[in-house]
């Protein structure tokens, strides 16, 4: 099992919004760089895209804790068991830090294959919700 972390990001935004925001996949295109995936589709909490060299992916959010945490596994449709939780602590009203960790099951091999890319992907995340400015997709 291979566990990556992102860097803590800083988020000039009150949690509850943030949460609201983040745990509708809908709003999740603002969140990815259109050059990192491809053929994004969602729901409230479901989502598919295609990654270059990785293939189709599908993500479901399990678990929900307000303003806090946010649990999303891959489906069924994914070739590989992934665990991604996005954690959101507000500091200050308005002030608030995010970081999201992943667990993904693969072989030595393929672990030591993803890692990187991996990073790169929710490093890129926390980024981009460092700059967006949460106001819902319609």
């Amino acid at each position: 099992m291979a566990r990556i972390e992102s860097k803590i990001g800083v988020v000039k935004q009150p949690a509850e919004k943030i949460f609201n925001y983040i745990s509708n996949f809908n709003n999740f295109s603002q969140l990815i760089p259109e050059d990192k995936v491809k053929d994004f589709k969602s729901t409230v909490d479901t989502c598919s895209f295609s990654v270059e060299g990785i293939g189709q992916a599908g993500l479901r959010i399990i678990e929900k804790e307000p303003h806090k945490l946010i649990k999303i596994s891959s489906d069924e449709d994914t070739s590989f068991d992934l665990l991604l939780w996005i954690q959101i602590k507000e500091l200050e009203p308005g002030d608030s830090r995010m970081k999201i960790t992943t667990e993904v099951q693969l072989n030595p091999m393929m672990a030591a294959m993803v890692k990187k890319p991996l990073k790169n992907f929710v490093d890129t995340l926390i980024e981009q919700a460092e700059k967006i400015s949460y106001d819902p997709v319609e």
